[in-house]
């Protein structure tokens, strides 16, 4: 038997085959894969959450709140914390897509009085060991406690307060707007202790 002749019809036929399975199977595993990958991104939410929060016995993800704010282009998630139904504190998601990298999303916890509790970074494309330095202690220890009324959340540079990371201004400046935003949407949406 000779060897088959390669047409134009028979090579779009196979590519279109080909093309095809490569659909179904990839939207298969994106049906298998969507649950764990729901799971892993709530899990981790709940974690930024304990991380940045006082200590609180409600769960905070139910009761989720957001709001729409011409700061960000999506809606701004609000988490509130108690603690046998005295509000311990509260969580907000602040972004800012100036950094170096694009965005950058962060999660600030609040006190009752307004003082930040704690920062966790959630999302950021920052360059690794300059801008990805934002996650670490010595960054973030600057402005735990820090109540951002008298605390200017800007850089040095920008006549605020916030020593900026070595070699990556852009990003910190990016870090600290994202945290304003947090706190200006706190003052925004106070939440009522419950009854």
């Amino acid at each position: 038997m000779g060897k088959k002749k390669s047409t134009f019809i028979n090579m779009t036929v196979t590519l279109f085959v080909i093309t095809i399975v490569a659909g179904v199977s990839l939207g298969f595993i994106n049906d298998i894969t969507k649950g764990p990958k729901a799971q892993a991104k709530l899990e981790r939410k709940i974690n930024a959450l304990k991380s940045v929060l006082p200590e609180f016995n409600n769960n905070p993800v139910e009761s989720v709140k957001r709001v729409k704010s011409d700061l960000a282009k999506d809606s701004i998630e609000i988490y509130t914390a108690y603690m046998d139904n005295k509000q311990t504190g509260t969580a907000v998601v602040g972004s800012s897509e100036k950094g170096y990298g694009g965005l950058v999303k962060v999660m600030v916890g609040f006190n009752p009085d307004g003082s930040i509790k704690n920062i966790t970074v959630l999302e950021q494309k920052e360059t690794p060991g300059l801008g990805t330095k934002m996650k670490d202690e010595k960054f973030i220890r600057q402005f735990r406690g820090k109540h951002p009324s008298v605390f200017n959340l800007k850089v040095r540079k920008d006549q605020g307060d916030v020593d900026a990371l070595t070699g990556a201004t852009i990003t910190t400046r990016a870090f600290t707007e994202a945290t304003q935003m947090a706190y200006d949407v706190f003052v925004e949406n106070q939440t009522q202790p419950k009854n």
